[in-house]
């Protein structure tokens, strides 16, 4: 096996602290505590296909390196944003040249390949010419063939904790800028510049120091930080995470969850517009004519940001947000609409009943268009009672069952008074013509079960 290299004197803090033996890993103590998988790899001296998944400073490729040198195997290594289909052939060429030993393929970024160019390493990997291991900051699920997936485990990498970057600050500085001190405020913005990234937070204090010559303050590390940004992708897991959580905060009623991940989203870069949207979407989703003020809220939110952008328009979702988090909830619109969908799709196209049908020319008149419709203003407080509305050859069905929470409870109220209604017209019909009851009066079907009345 070639010597492993050594970095350049001249090569970033992070690169220089890389540590080349497990003991010296920092974190992943889920991965490589005792008797956790990856300890007990190594511990065996072997190395197997894996995708390790996580965000940036984890210690992705560095893991990978001590595996392999654990296992003793080969090691290449390719990056997906550079490499393609003909760098992985000659690496599986080199792989054959020495098939007495074991070759490890890192393939960093990984998820930045295609599918043709997952493919091209795939069968290598399936006959055993080649270790797999991946690294990537985005979902396998999603960004992985299946084929290789269902060929490797996946190992996920957490953020680095505020202990372990406390850790690796202290073995640097000690290492690497001996006598240097280091100011205990500065020290904690330090760890918070980092946002549980191990390289950030290295190569922020490398230039802190260069800054301080000897002593580190507050203002070396603002300045070396420079502007700070947070783990956060705007088309990648960490993006539908944290709306996610937005949206679960919000129908959790927590308004002051929901204001923090409001905050970390734009904090991160997310498009406030896109916020907006999915705000309108939980005024609909979650409150619903429980208080349908929120869908307008929502709206005129989205509205106010397209008129005063930002930071003035943040303030106008913040106000959304936190409105619709405090309102009482209800699905039942939504519930409601997915049974009516449910019940179309299964049944079949019934005709609009004659009564219910325009008469605009004298044929459609003729037809019978429009006679016997029961017009609801003319009727006792603008409701035809007993009259119904589905096609004849229908039952009555109940899709919508509002909750007993905010207005929904007085619609919940109102519905049934209206069904009273319709059941005392229906008693009195009955005892008037019981030979013609049946007929103009159906049974409800239920098709939802039981739900709060």
């Amino acid at each position: 096996m070639p010597p492993r290299e050594v970095p350049l004197a001249d090569a970033p803090l992070a690169a220089r602290m890389r540590p080349t033996r497990l003991d010296e890993f920092v974190g992943q103590a889920h991965l490589l505590g005792p008797g956790r998988p990856l300890a007990r790899l190594a511990a065996s001296r072997r190395v197997a296909s894996m995708i390790l998944w996580g965000p940036p400073g984890t210690g992705k490729t560095t893991l990978a390196r001590i595996l392999a040198e654990a296992a003793g195997a080969r090691w290449t290594s390719l990056s997906a944003v550079l490499a393609g289909v003909r760098d992985v052939r000659a690496a599986i060429a080199d792989a054959k040249a020495h098939p007495d030993t074991t070759t490890v393929l890192f393939i960093d970024e990984v998820h930045r390949f295609n599918k043709a160019q997952q493919d091209a390493f795939l069968p290598h990997v399936e006959q055993g010419t080649v270790v797999f291991i991946g690294a990537t900051t985005e979902n396998p699920s999603f960004e992985v063939n299946s084929a290789l997936l269902s060929r490797t485990r996946v190992y996920v990498l957490k953020p680095l904790a505020t202990e372990d970057l406390e850790t690796l600050t202290r073995r640097a500085i000690a290492r690497e800028f001996e006598g240097t001190e280091i100011e205990p405020e500065a020290f904690r913005n330090l760890i918070a510049s980092g946002d549980g990234d191990a390289r950030r937070v290295l190569n922020t204090l490398e230039i802190a120091a260069q800054l301080g010559d000897g002593s580190i303050t507050a203002e070396h590390v603002e300045f070396a930080g420079g502007q700070g940004y947070r783990g956060f992708d705007k088309r990648g897991d960490a993006f539908y995470d944290q709306i996610s959580a937005l949206h679960k905060a919000v129908r959790g009623s927590s308004p002051d969850a929901a204001l923090y991940w409001l905050a970390r989203m734009l904090d991160g870069g997310c498009d406030p517009l896109y916020i907006a949207r999915r705000v309108a979407r939980m005024a609909t989703e979650d409150i619903g004519t429980a208080d349908p003020r929120a869908l307008q809220l929502a709206l005129a939110a989205w509205d106010a940001y397209h008129r005063l952008g930002s930071p003035e328009g943040e303030l106008a979702l913040a106000q959304a947000v936190v409105y619709l988090a405090c309102l009482p909830k209800s699905n039942a619109v939504e519930e409601a609409l997915g049974a009516a969908r449910e019940f179309v799709a299964t049944h079949p196209s019934y005709p609009v009943p004659a009564r219910f049908r325009n008469a605009p020319t004298r044929l459609a008149a003729e037809l019978g268009h429009g006679k016997g419709y029961r017009y609801a203003h003319d009727e006792p407080d603008a409701y035809a009672a007993g009259e119904r509305y589905f096609p004849d050859e229908m039952e009555d069905v109940r899709f919508y069952r509002p909750k007993k929470r905010g207005i929904e409870a007085k619609i919940a109220d109102r519905l049934a008074t209206l069904r009273e209604l319709d059941q005392s017209r229906t008693a009195r019909r009955t005892a008037r013509r019981p030979q013609d009851a049946a007929g103009e009066n159906k049974t409800t079907s239920d098709t939802t079960g039981s739900s709060e009345e």
